[in-house]
């Protein structure tokens, strides 16, 4: 493939010029550390206080990185990339609430969006996060043996409904199902969990995805378990593959609790972990499917030599390389015009719920060592392209 991923002209050619300058602009932002604390502070304070910053937040990184506040303000966005093959998972993005209206709230923002998956097909997947479903606390308690009281045993069967309401909605609609993954202490119960819809619903092919954070050194055996217990009970299995959003808290935990840090000694070790489960996952093709989710150029190469090399058709739907909406935009598009499956996760929701997911896109954008450098020398290639 070579230097597929440098062509800027295919990468940028959906943004407009004054796009393209609030893109450089505000990774020019973004990769001042210092700038992105301070700026995080003063937002989560601006949003505590109630003061007026909505508009200047929309304005600005909300709508770089989001579709819109609700589905129909996507709708646009989504119709654009589909002119260049490049489809969109519609990901509702609001985090941080722990009443059960809102995880009813959330489940059906998942059902609507299995709804717009059977009309377009720009919308292939749907996604939820587990924390969207019930208290981060219920999963911890489960994955740590610990008992739950009369109000969390309710409560639990509410999550275990929600999962298995979407996963039945999913299925009779045959739009694919992405479950995120989250902290380690909670991880497992949801692992469980998704597992059990699996078990249920990939009888004939794949509909319920996990996902596996792979800076875990722990994931390539978690797989091949799961693959041997999917032999034997006769279902296939659905992974959307990422490095990783929670390293820094993780290891932090880790060291406050004395157990074994959770993540991968150095980014090499990551890299190796998500190009093995990825060879893993392509090399049984047959059990399973991957959505792999990367803004890693090399990982990205290794899968479209992975499909080459197992005689794979670009485009088979077993294969999907995903990448987040205003990010590796290069990957992407250059992909989709190589004719293989590609898909944007395209958050959405009320600015203010949606703050800490772009929070944590501005940190991750800083802490992740050449990422906004790459994107900001491909933006500074494409302006001087235009230019001349």
């Amino acid at each position: 493939m070579g230097k597929l991923f440098d062509n800027t002209e295919v990468a940028f050619a959906l943004k407009s010029n004054s796009e393209l300058d609030r893109a450089f602009y505000l990774f020019e932002m973004i990769k001042r550390e210092p700038l992105v604390k301070i700026g995080t502070a003063v937002t989560k304070f601006a949003l505590k206080a109630y003061l007026p910053v909505e508009g200047i937040i929309r304005a600005t990184v909300f709508d770089h990185f989001c579709g819109g506040v609700t589905e129909e303000d996507c709708m646009s966005t989504i119709d654009k990339m589909y002119t260049k093959n490049v489809h969109s998972v519609l990901d509702y993005s609001a985090e941080g609430k722990e009443v059960e209206e809102q995880f009813d709230l959330a489940m059906e923002k998942t059902l609507n969006t299995i709804k717009f998956g059977k009309e377009k097909a720009s919308l292939p997947f749907a996604v939820f996060k587990p924390t969207g479903f019930g208290k981060f606390e219920i999963y911890q308690k489960i994955t740590e043996g610990e008992k739950l009281d009369t109000h969390e045993e309710v409560e639990w069967k509410r999550i275990k409904e929600r999962y298995d309401i979407v996963s039945k909605a999913a299925y009779e609609a045959e739009i694919p199902l992405l479950i995120d993954a989250e902290e380690t202490w909670m991880q497992a119960a949801a692992d469980d969990l998704i597992e059990e819809m699996m078990v249920k619903y990939n009888k004939e092919k794949v509909i319920v995805f996990g996902t596996l954070q792979l800076y875990r050194w722990d994931r390539l055996d978690y797989l091949k378990g799961l693959h041997e217990r999917a032999k034997k009970a006769g279902f296939k299995i659905g992974m959307k593959l990422v490095r990783g959003a929670y390293m820094e808290k993780e290891r932090e935990r880790a060291e406050e609790y004395g157990y074994k840090d959770p993540i991968c000694v150095d980014k090499e070790a990551t890299d190796k972990m998500y190009n093995d489960v990825q060879q893993y996952m392509v090399e049984n093709i047959d059990d399973m499917s991957v959505f792999s989710g990367t803004h890693n150029e090399e990982s990205s190469y290794l899968l479209m030599d992975l499909i080459e090399k197992h005689n794979l058709s670009r485009n088979d739907k077993r294969i999907w390389f995903g990448q987040l909406y205003g990010m590796s935009d290069h990957i992407s598009y250059n992909s989709a015009k190589e004719g293989y499956n590609v898909a944007k996760y395209l958050p959405f929701g009320p600015v203010r719920d949606v703050m800490p997911y772009l929070i944590r896109r501005a940190e991750e954008n800083t802490s992740v060592a050449g990422q906004t450098s790459r994107e900001l020398n491909l933006l500074k290639t494409e302006r001087k392209r235009r230019k001349f």
